[in-house]
């Protein structure tokens, strides 16, 4: 498989818009959450090491390194959610004109659904923790930077419920009723906590740019 995280911008576009299994909701959470995540690694590489913002020096070079690792770990999250998918895109193909050969489906799917989620579970940690680095960048970033803190903020609040999506849609299938509960109770509080903090820092940036 190609590595999807190194195509052009136009190549990615077209091919999520084509019949293509790949890339899909997955990766395109993935992409926009990497794309939010490096807008706080720009405001710190505009502050860093200048006189003016000295006070908050080794803030900006921590959410700096921290926000680095992040993006590339969403990135390389674009390949494996394609990866993840294909399996389970082979499942819904295979025949199902005996008992057996529907049992056998039935087993492979199970197994196939939660690979398929495990991409998008991952997402929606990552982009959890650049929702945070974000917050606290809008406490601390320059007045000429502060929009894009905010547009930071609503990538990856679309790519956190892109990942919840992601996963609901599979989720649906699942018969391991433990698994769905360890699921639920892992993510959805992160998804609610960090969709809700994504939106104070939009609301407070729209309010702080309007005034």
């Amino acid at each position: 498989m190609d590595n999807i995280s190194q195509w052009s911008c136009e190549k990615f576009v077209n091919e999520t818009s084509s019949k293509a299994p790949v890339p899909g909701g997955g990766g395109v959470a993935a992409l926009v959450g990497s794309v939010g995540t490096a807008l706080a690694g720009m405001v710190c590489s505009l502050t860093t090491n200048k006189n003016e913002y000295k006070e908050y020096e080794e803030d900006f070079k921590r959410i700096l390194s921290d926000s680095k690792v992040l993006q590339e770990n969403l990135l390389s999250l674009i390949n494996r959610d394609a990866e993840n998918f294909l399996p389970l895109a082979q499942c819904y193909k295979m025949k199902t004109d005996t008992a057996e050969e529907v049992a056998k489906k039935e087993e492979a799917m199970q197994t196939c659904l939660k690979t398929a989620i495990s991409a998008p579970a991952e997402i929606i940690k990552i982009t959890y923790k650049a929702i945070k680095l974000q917050e606290e960048l809008r406490t601390k970033a320059p007045a000429l930077t502060i929009s894009d803190v905010g547009c930071g903020a609503v990538c990856l609040k679309a790519a956190l419920q892109s990942g919840w999506l992601n996963i609901l849609i599979n989720l649906k299938l699942i018969k391991d009723e433990e698994y769905i509960k360890s699921i639920k109770g892992e993510l959805l509080p992160l998804v609610e906590e960090g969709s809700n903090l994504a939106d104070k820092i939009y609301e407070n940036i729209n309010s702080q740019l309007n005034s």
